[in-house]
């Protein structure tokens, strides 16, 4: 009994203050150890630098029927900076995909839909072979071509994926919430797919091209019309601008991750170029230079993929010309499509893609394109003083070119130039806030100081939806100095913000700089056990939600950072649904909680704020605690949630659940539980029912990460909203 109340004690500290009964609990057997394949290791690989003495550039490749030339020597190749041949110093072939990959089997399996999802395997960076920005222009996307984006992206997902593959799918009117979420997590893809629509207010229409409509007089003059004409023409410059930032900043934000980096992008298309008026579209030239500079120096190939499709550029049945030049306007739509397409095309080319058109099978375009990821050179050399001349302040841009001298026809793709400025001066020190941010936008998170984060979706009767976010701070990465009277002192900063799944702030972001003091005794047990912090932000509304935590140590500007994903689910809709799952070890120890009242020799303990979404710092919890999850094995684990609206059978008056517990490792199943049926006991709240179990670790369970999937079905409920599933990661150590 007392293990019984152990585990709605650990459910409710950790989710909130709900009113739970308690929950019979069947003990698990875990697995038997699994013999595990160890997953072969990429190699190293350089990233493309610009420096004083260093010039680095990737490309592909490829022979007169398409095929990608792997086995070029160095001395097969010439690269030219400004038509001048420079001595190549680095050369290398780099795989940028496993066998196993290219292996994939063209009919994917048939999958039951109403089988609950397998658990997503996190990817570490050594796993890491492609890294893919899938970036939908919805700034230019018309209401057409939105909807055949949006089957393209989901078979994607569903069916061309592969293992080790770190993806983002970004709209370029989304927030910086939007822009980070690189991950192999299909959940995360799915609900980015679902915010993927038709934006009214951007660059396109209903069609990509409008329907002719016969010339109307002007009404108010001809100097009107031609001032609404040229700010027409001065929006859509400002839209094809905004999509170029949206790019670039994903092009900046793919600078420090591994693997192949390559952008998508999937537009209607935008101008660099009007056959009627030369000077237009000065702004969005500009801006593409730039950009093109960026993915340089970045490695970042960009792909461009017109949606389009195959359109029919004369008189359409929706066309209505009336009295007017047929001619001249069925020429002024097709010159629409080859400038828009034109901006596309430079854009690929400059940058080493290639550019994707004229097809109505968009699923088969992102194929062309992953196909193209398979490899590339590397090739390296060292540039001469004129290539960057501080002297006269101004940063020439230098073309670069690349040919194989072996006999026979070749493609060469690459980026074809940079301007002469180094890295070095484009690095400026950052400040605090440009710190934490950027250890926000790491989707592997910054290891200066080592943070391990859990988010929790809970529900409570009175205070509605809510996450509940638990942080772990390895203390051995902060620095404490001495006080007076054996005390101990540390100031770390710390900002936590809560995305979206529109990208937007869901909270108001919490930045404060914390001043931690302890006595000797609690010192050494924060040494042992790390410091714990909480966070609780309200959730109004259902949806995809990610909090980002980052955390610098004042004293040696060491930053950490960390990130999780959270569904949560509607719950007004009456469906089966599942809170987030604690775990703990029961040989867990105690836990002492260090609030905004616990105060230092000084007077001051942790700092803090009334109305933020923090609750002080609590230390002392081991490693087997919900916030670390580290379990020794043979180590009993307890596991809790809670089940919400699970349909009441009006002759017995109680529910008719079945539980079931999994585990995986590496994203396959090692162990798969029996049904049980699910007892609620004397628990009053039926809308949200406590449940839990432990499970035996097995002593022979090899160290590493696993996965606990709890399955969850109500054989009252209609066939496609019966079962549902939630899951949690932990860590089997030595």
């Amino acid at each position: 009994m007392k293990r019984r109340h152990l585990l709605a004690v650990i459910l409710i500290a950790q989710l909130g203050s709900g009113a739970f009964g308690q929950q019979p609990r069947t003990p698990s057997t875990g697995p038997p150890p699994p013999t595990q394949p160890q997953p072969q290791r990429p190699e190293s690989e350089d990233v493309v630098r610009i420096t004083t003495n260093l010039v680095q550039v990737d490309a592909v490749v490829t022979d007169k029927s398409g095929k990608v030339v792997t086995d070029l020597r160095p001395e097969e190749v010439q690269i030219f900076e400004d038509g001048h041949q420079q001595k190549i110093t680095h050369f290398s072939y780099n795989v940028a995909e496993t066998p196993a990959a290219s292996a994939r089997s063209e009919k994917p399996a048939t999958v039951d839909k109403n089988a609950p999802p397998i658990p997503p395997t996190r990817l570490k960076p050594e796993d890491i072979r492609r890294t893919i920005a899938i970036v939908i222009d919805d700034l230019g996307l018309s209401f057409e071509s939105t909807y055949y984006v949006r089957r393209a992206l989901k078979k994607f997902v569903d069916e061309q994926m592969q293992p080790g593959d770190l993806v983002a799918i970004i709209r370029t009117s989304g927030g910086m919430g939007a822009l980070q979420q690189f991950t192999a997590d299909k959940r995360q893809l799915y609900a980015a797919i679902d915010r993927v629509k038709w934006y009214m207010n951007g660059r396109s229409g209903v069609s990509a091209f409008a329907p002719i409509e016969p010339p109307t007089p002007g009404q108010f003059g001809a100097d009107i019309d031609a001032a609404n004409e040229e700010l027409n023409q001065f929006r859509e410059d400002v839209f094809a601008t905004g999509t170029l930032g949206a790019v670039n900043y994903v092009v900046n934000g793919l600078r420090e991750l591994p693997g192949r980096k390559s952008v998508l992008l999937i537009s209607d298309g935008f101008r660099i170029m009007s056959r009627d008026d030369p000077t237009r579209n000065e702004r969005t030239r500009q801006r593409l230079q730039r950009l093109i500079d960026e993915a340089g120096r970045a490695s970042v190939v960009i792909y461009t993929m017109n949606a389009t499709g195959l359109q029919t550029l004369g008189l359409t049945a929706a066309d209505n010309p009336g009295s007017g030049d047929v001619e001249q306007m069925l020429s002024d739509r097709r010159n629409a499509a080859f400038e828009t397409q034109e901006g596309l095309d430079y854009l690929a080319q400059q940058t080493g893609g290639m550019a994707i058109r004229n097809t109505n099978d968009l699923s088969r375009g992102i194929q062309r394109v992953l196909e193209d990821q398979r490899g590339y050179y590397l090739i390296g050399y060292r540039p001469d003083n004129s290539t960057f001349d501080p002297r006269t302040g101004r940063r020439t841009f230098h073309k670069l070119s690349l040919k194989v001298t072996r006999p026979g026809k070749f493609t060469v793709r690459m980026r074809n130039g940079f301007f002469g400025v180094t890295d070095v001066e484009r690095t400026a020190p950052k400040t605090l806030a440009q710190q934490m941010v950027a250890a926000l936008r790491s989707p592997f998170g910054a290891t200066g100081v080592h943070l391990q984060l859990t988010s929790l979706f809970a529900n409570d009767a009175k205070a509605g939806s809510y996450m509940r976010s638990i942080l772990h701070i390895d203390v051995h990465d902060l620095t404490f100095t001495d006080a007076p009277n054996g005390w101990h002192k540390c100031v770390f900063d710390l900002l936590a913000i809560t995305f979206g799944d529109n990208g937007t702030v869901v909270d108001q972001p919490t930045g404060r700089t914390y001043t931690i003091q302890l006595p000797d005794e609690l010192y050494k047990r924060a040494v042992r056990d790390g410091l714990v912090y909480y966070v609780t932000v309200p959730i109004k509304k259902p949806g995809a939600y990610q909090l980002r935590l980052s955390l610098r140590d004042s004293s040696t500007e060491r930053v950490g950072s960390a990130s999780q994903f959270v569904e949560v689910p509607d719950l007004k809709k009456d469906r089966l649904a599942l809170s987030g799952i604690v775990l703990r070890g029961t040989n867990a120890g105690q836990t002492v909680k260090l609030s905004a009242g616990d105060a230092g020799p000084n007077g001051a303990g942790v700092n803090s704020a009334p109305g933020q979404n923090q609750e002080g710092v609590e230390q002392g919890n081991p490693e087997a605690s919900p916030a670390v999850r580290h379990f020794g094995r043979g180590m009993l684990m307890d596991y809790a949630l809670v089940i919400y609206n699970a349909r009441v059978d009006k002759a017995t008056n109680g529910p008719q659940l079945t539980t079931r517990v999994l585990l995986f490792r590496d994203g396959k199943p090692i162990f798969t539980g029996k049904e049980n049926p699910y007892v609620a006991a004397s628990q009053t709240d039926l809308k949200r029912l406590l449940a839990g179990g432990e499970i035996q670790l097995g002593t022979d369970l090899a160290p590493g990460e696993y996965v606990l999937q709890i399955v969850v079905s109500d054989m009252l409920a209609d066939q496609k909203h019966r079962t549902t599933s939630q899951w949690m990661d932990f860590e089997i150590v030595k």
